[in-house]
């Protein structure tokens, strides 16, 4: 388990950043966090770092965007589901083809979700203050993430 402190919105996005030089194509991450916590500012940060050109939103009310990159990205947001059926799913399914995806509010998913490559919690500190943890994840972006505890701790 890895976990780091940011201290503003573009910390968050930089450790968003750092996360994606980690993923490849297919790639599924679960970001976990209460409403507020920055689950979008940290995937913004990291559709940036993979080439997403132009405003990065929350799909609440979407589901889902596909983001062109290198390679694509797509950013759904299960919040308004209460579980996923079977035609539910069908529907979203495509956005996972050839891209890699960040799915917020993964739990109401579960049953159909692929299997997430890392899961990434976001929690409230403070008002500006979040703690972001990352578990269950591939070894590839424990090594990408020493980076930001590296320059968090040359910072203090």
């Amino acid at each position: 388990m890895f976990r780091v402190t940011t201290h503003s919105p573009e910390e968050t996005e930089r450790v968003g950043a750092v996360l994606a030089q980690a993923l490849e194509l297919g790639d599924v991450v679960a970001v976990r966090g209460e409403l507020g916590t920055g689950k979008t500012v940290l995937i913004r940060g990291a559709c940036e770092a993979l080439g997403v050109r132009g405003r990065v939103t929350s799909p609440t009310f979407t589901i889902g965007h596909r983001y062109a990159a290198d390679p694509d990205v797509a950013h759904l947001d299960l919040y308004r589901f209460e579980s996923l059926s079977p035609a539910e799913w069908a529907d979203i399914e495509p956005l996972f083809d050839g891209t890699v995806a960040f799915v917020e509010w993964p739990d109401v998913g579960e049953a159909f979700l692929p299997t997430p490559c890392a899961v990434v919690t976001l929690r409230h500190v403070d008002r500006e203050t979040r703690e972001i943890e990352l578990a269950r994840a591939d070894a590839r972006f424990y090594r990408a993430l020493t980076t930001v505890a590296d320059e968090a701790s040359s910072d203090t």
